[in-house]
């Protein structure tokens, strides 16, 4: 129920703003709106307001919506009111008022990420774990524990790192631009941030990365950040029961090999399926660990499981605690300064990777549609609202992007033909206006099976 409420809540709040933008501008430009809706098909409810010619509705599909102009190409116009229809307005008003949806999705998306700079988040700290086994990060002298105080990217000066998210998203644009990351770290996890560093490079350019998955992050050696190697939640049945761990043990060695964190504790249980070999079983390990002050050694005989084409051990329970936190705010110039600036960001990232789907250099997998978006707007809404508040900012910034682009159905499209008029100071022809609105929707009826088959796919698959 939350799921679907969430994402109908989304789907309205980006669609109202969207359809608002051009209405509000067509407004300006003294165009004649007749209708604004929220959806389509059969209207639920329909009002006025006192003095406005424009019928507002609701319709029963969410999955749009539309703004109604008076228009002589689609009705004829009272003579006494043509100068308030679309089509008779000069070419940079008619520009504005379709340019102004998709730029009040991302200035939508500039408030939001504000309103969260402001209000603050609890995020972990910058503190990394334990690399992953011949990552970069490991060639680059990472070893874990390290306190990550400034980045940046190769020939660029270093930046404060707030938090571990910050991090992450530098280097999730490093992997997928091909730029190499300076890190300055100081050893120690209570570290203060006066402490004194030593700078690391990661060779995040020769990944040559098309995607922004788990498995980027694998060959990065960096997934997630540090935290105490303790038994959580123990499930019903599954290895770690069995071997007798209960939840608040804290393990200091399995077999031979010392524990630090609790990432490099997962990678040993996950190791236990390369180990087992073809035989599949994998054999028992002595694990020393720390219960109410005490020194136990226990047998513990990891789970091969399937983790998609993988094989990975399994101990049935939850290994790690909680990172540590810290509060990252913003004032009110920072705040909105850095909440321009990721939208900035997001939006080129978001183009680079739709072009890099169409040259075939990234996975058509990336493509999501609504069964994922509502997926994610669920699990963000149960978050808390300032995780729901940066997934609608998020949308909002795709919703405005993918509107940009130069599809004839889409608003990208109509400025490509205004661009056309500008240029050549004629309009498209009804015959080329044609072919290629069928064009663009045969195009944007292919994106959205891939996307629902994407879907379908990573929710059932």
């Amino acid at each position: 129920m939350l799921t679907l409420l969430a994402f109908l809540v989304a789907l309205g709040i980006l669609i109202a703003v969207h359809e608002y933008g051009h209405y509000r501008v067509a407004v300006a430009c003294g165009i004649k709106v007749l209708k604004f809706s929220i959806g389509f098909g059969k209207p639920i409810y329909t009002w006025r307001l006192k003095g406005r010619p424009t019928e507002f509705a609701i319709g029963m599909l969410p999955l749009g919506g539309y703004v109604k102009m008076l228009d002589e190409r689609e009705a004829p116009v009272d003579p006494a009111e043509r100068h308030l229809a679309f089509n008779t307005q000069p070419l940079k008003s008619r520009a504005a008022v379709v340019a102004a949806g998709p730029m009040a999705n991302l200035l939508l998306a500039i408030v939001l990420y504000s309103v969260v700079n402001w209000s603050g988040l609890q995020e972990p700290k910058a503190i990394l774990a334990s690399p992953v086994a011949g990552s970069i990060a490991e060639r680059a002298g990472l070893r874990g524990e390290e306190l990550v105080q400034q980045a940046a990217f190769e020939g660029e000066p270093l930046e404060t790192v707030r938090s571990f998210e910050d991090l992450r998203w530098r280097l999730t644009q490093g992997a997928l631009n091909g730029r190499d990351v300076r890190l300055a770290v100081s050893q120690g996890r209570l570290s203060s941030a006066e402490a004194p560093s030593k700078e690391v490079v990661l060779k995040l350019g020769e990944l040559n990365a098309s995607d922004a998955d788990a498995q980027l992050f694998r060959k990065i050696g960096i997934l997630g950040p540090w935290t105490q190697a303790v038994i959580g939640d123990v499930m019903a049945g599954g290895a770690a029961e069995k071997a007798g761990l209960r939840s608040g043990d804290i393990v200091r060695r399995v077999a031979d090999l010392a524990i630090v964190d609790g990432q490099q504790l997962r990678e040993a249980i996950r190791g236990q399926a390369q180990a087992a070999g073809a035989a599949r079983t994998p054999s028992a390990q002595t694990w020393q660990i720390i219960r109410g002050g005490q020194t136990l050694a226990l047998e513990v005989t990891p789970q091969i499981r399937q983790d998609g084409n993988l094989s990975v051990g399994r101990i049935g329970a939850y290994v790690g605690a909680a990172p540590e936190l810290v509060l990252v705010r913003y004032g009110p110039l920072d705040g909105l300064w850095q909440g321009a600036v990721r939208t900035w960001d997001v939006s080129l990232l978001t183009l680079r990777m739709m072009g890099k789907m169409v040259t075939g250099q990234a996975s058509l997998k990336n493509l999501s549609g609504p069964l994922t978006i509502a997926d994610y707007a669920g699990k963000s809404a149960s978050l808390g609202w300032s995780a729901y508040l940066l997934f609608l900012a998020l949308i909002s910034v795709s919703l405005g992007v993918l509107n940009l682009l130069p599809l004839p159905v889409l608003d990208g499209g109509h400025l490509m033909y205004y661009l056309w008029e500008a240029t050549t100071g004629r309009t498209v022809s009804d015959a080329w206006m044609e072919t290629l609105q069928r064009g663009g929707v045969v195009v944007l009826l292919c994106m959205m099976s891939v996307a629902l088959f994407n879907d379908v796919t990573r929710l059932f698959g």
